[in-house]
């Protein structure tokens, strides 16, 4: 074999390395490409709550701003039910394209302990994109109770063990775990008592069949007008500047009580890096805007977002936070 023909052959080692190469650069431009064109449709949101709610309303309006901003519609599909796995579902059974997106948040979180056979990896099958709204439990009484703070409450509680109620919807729910929570943190004995649905909640604390009741302010925002509900205490870390008048738990003797609920949206794992930039950009831009920030402020909500880092970051904590709770507290299952 001559030199010419030696030149004009191939080493198959070179050559493999060469293709794979290429075919990386194929696919970084093509990656390139198809965020610079995102998006070219609209995007679905599943909502695993029903219309209406604080959780349906937080997406409704970001999509709403997200959807002006960039030229497309976000399209919300409610998908109650099954502890929010059918949303969820709905995420993972579409391509990982940053179309399909879900509402997750600290009732994921639950669900992760609370469901012995989820059909999913809460931290491992979704990309989180960023959080959208955060909002405290509410501690409520009736209008003519005698308890005027949490320490009140409690004192009761301790005088008189398994008299006083505390109540909250849904057994499960994040306003049922905080009244679990606070029985745990105080070492009172209070009978927690579940209802259906948050009017069925106001109607026992306004009829006097519980004495206590953790909701968020969009439910119990009907009934405070007049006098009917008092707010004695909010669980979050700073005050609800829709009631400033109203202490924290933290400042009323229970620096472990904080609980603050909170959605975001998320994709499915593998979406590829710089669409849950993209997405993260916009809806941060989003929720920045001063009428996203006064429609949320209305519903007692705290419209802001964060990275994507900080949201799986949260996930992990609620998980574990919950987890605990619910194992104290003897809740079965599911």
């Amino acid at each position: 074999m001559n030199a010419t023909s030696c030149d004009r052959m191939i080493d198959p080692r070179r050559a493999a390395g060469v293709a794979l190469a290429f075919a990386a650069l194929l696919l970084a431009t093509g990656g390139a490409g198809h965020a610079a064109d995102f998006p070219t449709k609209p995007i679905r949101i599943f909502v695993p709550y029903g219309p209406g709610g604080v959780g349906d309303l937080t997406v409704r309006i970001l999509a709403q701003k997200m959807g002006e901003n960039i030229g497309q519609r976000l399209v919300i599909e409610n998908r109650p039910g099954a502890g929010g796995t059918i949303a969820m579902r709905a995420v993972l059974d579409g391509p990982a394209d940053g179309y399909a997106l879900g509402e997750m948040g600290n009732g994921q979180s639950i669900a992760a302990t609370l469901f012995t056979h989820l059909p999913y990896d809460v931290l491992k099958d979704f990309a989180p994109v960023s959080v959208a709204g955060a909002f405290p439990v509410l501690i409520a009484v009736a209008g003519a109770s005698p308890y005027h703070s949490l320490k009140d409450v409690v004192a009761a509680a301790k005088k008189n063990p398994g008299k006083l109620n505390l109540g909250a919807i849904n057994p499960g729910s994040t306003q049922n775990l905080s009244a679990h929570l606070f029985r745990q943190i105080t070492g009172a004995q209070f009978a927690i008592i579940p209802y259906r649905t948050t009017p069925d909640l106001v109607t026992a604390l306004l009829r006097g069949d519980v004495d206590v009741g953790f909701d968020y302010y969009a439910g119990f925002e009907g009934s405070l007008a007049g006098g009917k509900l008092r707010i004695i205490a909010t669980s979050g870390e700073t005050r609800d500047p829709l009631l400033d008048d109203v202490p924290t738990a933290q400042e009323s003797g229970f620096p472990q009580f904080v609980v603050t609920s909170w959605n975001g949206l998320t994709a499915r794992a593998g979406t590829p890096p710089e669409i849950i930039t993209l997405l993260n950009r916009e809806i941060n831009r989003a929720l920045t805007a001063p009428d996203v920030q006064q429609k949320a402020r209305r519903l007692g909500i705290e419209a802001r977002g964060s990275t994507p880092e900080e949201m799986q970051a949260r996930l992990a904590h609620d998980i574990a936070k919950w987890r605990e709770v619910i194992d104290k507290a003897g809740i079965p299952k599911q």
